[in-house]
């Protein structure tokens, strides 16, 4: 024990004298010293084999307690009169344009408190801007139906709505189809005090987000994105940040049924690099 203290002691007046701050024992275990002068163990997992998929049903959903229709699910929050989120897969397979799109915007009955109507959004100067798109839904008729339900909508800025906000949708369509699978969850960012339209008073949010997760081999990675509900002329990426980021902004943890150390590993890493920033072809929403 004494032996071990002493050489504890000795590489950290080594290190100090080096500005260094880790260290490997005698034994080969790596250690790390702490600014109180503390020495702590180093953990020295394979990230490669921590990040091996696990089957997880419905792993792209926040929490429970959601209403959910044939192409995504959602939580609705009844004070803003719009969902908090909207998550969902979309596979390379669900990426194939099986129906047209054909607009049928209405309330959702499967929200019992009620949502939204048209006239809410009636020369309000916003869009209906859909959380899941209606592009992503184009796989079936029931799902691309569902997708123009209320619970569905939030108040946009035409111009971020039809500009960013569409070239982020077909950049994300993109990587459904490039990585075969992918777990995305959108939404407005809720908060007090937001302007609101209509009678039945819907928030207009300053931001959105949408968070991705890439979860199979080789390959798993998570992103997320912020942005302003205004035009922009910016480069996605100027928007891509860590999916903790995003849930330190939205008080929203997302993929919690990740396991706790593939969850820490994904969702602080922000790799620009890991993805492919071009779309072949752009699909309106």
């Amino acid at each position: 024990m004494k032996k071990l203290v002493f050489f504890l002691w000795a590489l950290s007046v080594g290190l100090n004298c080096l500005g260094q701050q880790k260290a490997t024992t005698e034994a080969g275990k790596k250690v790390m010293l702490k600014a109180d002068g503390t020495w702590s163990y180093i953990n020295t997992k394979d990230t490669a084999a921590i990040l091996k998929p696990v089957p997880i049903d419905k792993l792209e959903i926040p929490f429970s307690n959601v209403i959910s229709h044939t192409g995504y699910s959602f939580s609705y929050n009844e004070t803003h009169e719009q969902a908090d989120w909207v998550a969902y897969e979309l596979t390379k397979e669900k990426t194939k344009k099986m129906v047209k799109r054909k607009d049928h915007f209405r309330p959702d009955s499967a929200v019992k408190t009620g949502t939204a109507t048209n006239k809410d959004y009636e020369k309000s100067g916003y869009d209906r801007g859909h959380l899941a798109p209606s592009a992503d839904m184009c796989w079936s008729f029931t799902a691309m139906d569902e997708s123009f339900y209320f619970s569905n909508m939030s108040p946009q800025n035409p111009s971020f709505n039809r500009g960013i906000w569409s070239k982020l949708e077909a950049l994300v369509r993109s990587w459904a189809a490039e990585n075969e699978s992918i777990y995305i969850v959108t939404g407005p960012v809720l908060t007090e005090g937001l302007p609101t339209i209509g009678d039945n008073k819907v928030s207009v949010p300053q931001y959105f987000y949408k968070v991705i997760l890439d979860y199979t081999e080789p390959d798993i990675k998570g992103i997320g994105f912020i942005l302003p509900n205004a035009a922009s002329s910016e480069s996605l990426q100027k928007f891509a940040v860590s999916i903790d980021s995003v849930e330190n902004f939205t008080g929203i943890d997302f993929f919690p049924l990740l396991p706790d150390e593939q969850e820490k590993i994904i969702e602080k890493k922000l790799c620009i690099p890991c993805w492919t920033w071009k779309v072949a072809k752009t699909e309106e929403d």
